[in-house]
Parts: structure tokens; sequence; C-alpha cells
């Protein structure tokens, strides 16, 4: 790693898709540029879909919520927060989230960081690939060991539950943090396969951390019934004693990315340990914003913005994986969630078999990719072998005639180098 020539600080990588946007910026990209398809954005389109409701343009601000709000939020925000998630995943269960489980913090990474700075020393697995921002993330708290566990292609991207539980007992861990449905690859852990999961966290005492900030974005359903939502928190027991802590907010299953508003679900005690780790990371999520957040948690609302989503979703993903087929660009497995595919590059003519050349070669035509490599999670760099060089990560996010425009970009690449 480059060292800073600044005394004191080190030199902080970017996480893939700021790295990519900053270089496609010095080649010209602008946000709204006619010009540009960026295929490599980790946000969906933020427009009206047919069927979803009216989206919010214009809001008014309370005098009062020009002060800071608390750390964990607004007391009414949190229980309707409690409230949506007891709807939609608790119903008839004795035990029922309270405003206590749900604290409000400003985005996903706040609100990881935050859970990352209450952990312990411990050792903590996360997958191979995952969330770009998870690698600095893992890199920056000392107090606990990140434990990388191998994700197969050749097994679609799927944790086998035994394997797993060999994990947790041979290398003594206590807490797990992955996305669900999972980016780069898409691919959902649901029904009994998640039930296992949180049961086995309840059984090895193992802290399973879940990024569902994709959790609404289901194709597993029937294109002709209703939308799927997929949550832990459906299967938890106690919630309060079940070691299971979940992440979502308005960036994705919104489409508010914007907003920077997002939760965590879990135990009382996970809720007041990060409320302390908030106090001196980031003081607490925006104020004013909070109430305007009430009227967007309505389950109504939830289901009709969410059968929107999936529907508008669907025919990308079909889209673009017809469109990569086409061009010889390999999808082991078919995203079954979120909005990315996890390209194999490798059949393509050298050099742009490879994530970082079809980035670069990307930009000469306007298109904006991913390299694959940012998914290697590898905090500290301890891993000397770089994995996923053959893939890159494309995004079926924006709008379908720019993602036409897009793909248009990548077959011109390919037929340049072909």
């Amino acid at each position: 790693m480059t060292e800073s020539t600044i005394p004191g600080f080190r030199s902080v990588p970017r996480t893939g898709v700021i790295y990519v946007m900053h270089r496609a910026e010095q080649r010209g990209f602008r946000y709204n540029n006619p010009d540009w398809a960026n295929l490599g954005q980790g946000a969906p389109e933020t427009g009206p879909l047919p069927g979803s409701p009216p989206r919010v343009d214009q809001i008014s601000i309370n005098p009062n919520h020009h002060e800071y709000g608390p750390i964990t939020g607004q007391i009414t925000l949190r229980q309707k927060v409690a409230d949506l998630y007891n709807h939609l995943y608790r119903q008839g269960k004795p035990s029922q989230y309270t405003y206590e489980n749900v604290s409000i913090s400003g985005g996903g990474r706040v609100a990881l960081t935050r859970l990352a700075a209450a952990l312990g020393n411990i050792n903590m697995g996360h997958f191979l690939p995952d969330y770009t921002a998870y690698e600095e993330l893992l890199s920056v708290f000392k107090a606990f060991i990140p434990i990388p566990i191998l994700l197969d292609s050749d097994q679609h991207y799927r944790a086998d539950l035994g394997k797993l539980k060999r994990e947790i007992m041979g290398r003594g861990l206590q807490a797990l943090l992955a996305s669900n449905p999972c980016n780069p690859t898409g691919q959902v852990t649901e029904g009994e396969d998640l039930r296992d999961w949180v049961q086995m966290a309840r059984e090895y005492r193992c802290s399973l951390i879940l990024d569902e900030f994709y959790s609404h974005y289901v194709y597993t359903g029937a294109a002709d019934g209703p939308p799927k939502l997929v949550s832990a928190a459906a299967y938890v027991e106690d919630v309060n004693r079940d070691p299971v802590i979940v992440v979502d907010g308005l960036t994705k299953n919104w489409r508010y990315p914007g907003w920077r508003i997002s939760w965590t679900v879990g135990p009382k005690e996970v809720i007041n340990t990060i409320a302390s780790a908030g106090s001196f990371l980031d003081g607490g999520a925006n104020n004013p914003f909070q109430r305007h957040v009430l009227d967007l948690l309505d389950p109504a609302l939830v289901m009709q913005e969410t059968a929107a989503t999936q529907s508008e979703f669907r025919k990308k993903r079909d889209y673009m994986m017809a469109r990569l087929h086409q061009m010889g660009i390999q999808v082991e497995a078919e995203p079954q969630g979120t909005f990315y595919c996890w390209a194999n590059l490798s059949e393509l003519p050298p050099p742009i078999n490879e994530g970082m050349p079809f980035f670069q070669a990307g930009l000469e035509e306007r298109v904006i990719t991913v390299p694959g490599l940012f998914f290697d999670v590898n905090p500290e760099k301890r891993r000397s072998f770089a994995r996923y060089r053959h893939y890159c990560r494309i995004s079926f996010g924006p709008e379908m005639e720019k993602l036409e425009q897009g793909l248009d970009g990548l077959e011109r690449v390919i037929a340049k180098y072909g």
C-alpha cells in the first residue's frame, strides 16, 4: 500500500464503486450526462415505476428538528420500523420487536460501522465474494479478527450449512457478517435455509449480522404472484435473546439512496451497545428527514412499492442476462435477488477477459462496470492471491434505456477486441 506523504496518515483505498466512479469522472463522466451509462452503480433508479406509489418530491422541515436528534433515532420512527417488521415477518409470534430493538443511523455503512465498533476481541466470519465496503470496515477495527469463508462457483456461491457449522466450531467464530441477498452474486438464502442459519446462530451462540439492503429485490417467487420479501427476522424466536441483527434502510428497497437513513434491528442489548458506539462515531442520523420516513413504512405502501420494483427489475434482469449470453459473458449463477450480475469474463479475448482491463475498455465507450477483484474482501491484504480478476459486477439498477445503452457499449468493446 502506498504510504501517505503527510505525517501520521495512511493511504486509505476507495471502495470499488467509489474507485470506478472517480476514474470515470476523470474521463468526463457526470451524473445525468446522456452520453454515459453507469452499469457500475450500486443504487437503483429512483424515479416512478409502473404501479409504484407516488415518489416524494417535496419536504418541509419542522424548525424543532434543526436540533440534534437522539443517537438511536426518533422513537416514533424506531417504533414504526419495529411495527413494520412485526407485520411483515412476525405475525402471531409471541416475541415482538419494539422501538427498543431498533436503532436509526445515517446509511448502511454507518450502521455497519457502529456494529463493527461494538464487537469484542473475537473471530468474525465473512464470505468471499461480498460487498466491497466490508474490506476497510473489517480492517479499521482491530478488536476482532476477520476470517474469510470462500463460496464456490460450482456451488452457485451458496454457503453450505455443514461447512458454516464447521467454521464456527473449528475457528471459534462468534459473529458472521453477510449480505443477503448477496452483493455481488445476487444469491438469496431464504426459507428453510435461512431458518437453519438463524437456528445455527441461536444454538452455536454466533451472532448473525445480516445486511438485508436488497431484501425486497427477490425474484424467486412467481412473476404474477405477490411480492416476496426475505428477512432473518421471520425466524427469530426471542427478539432479545437470539443473536440475530439485521440492517436495512431506504437506500435500495425504498429507492431513496440520497436520504441516508438506515436502521438496525436486533436484541435490546445490541441496540444499547451500538448507541454508545454511535455517540462517538457519528452523532446520529439526519434529524429533519426522520419524520418523513414514517409514511414510507406503511405496510400497504411497502408492498405496493415492492411489487412494482420486483416487476420492473425482473424484466431488466432477464434482459441483461440475455444480452450478456449473446456477448459470450458467463453468469454462473443467475441472480435470484439484488440488481447485479456477477459476470465471468474468462471466455472473452485478452486483455478484456479480466475485470480491470474490461472496466478500462468500457470507459472508452462511456460505460462503467466494477472489476471483480474489489469483491475479494481482503482486510489489510493478508492474502497475497487475488481472486476474481476474471470477474466484474454489472448493474441493472439504472433505467431500461440506460441499460440498453450500456450493454450496446459493452458489445462494441467486445467487437473491438474480438
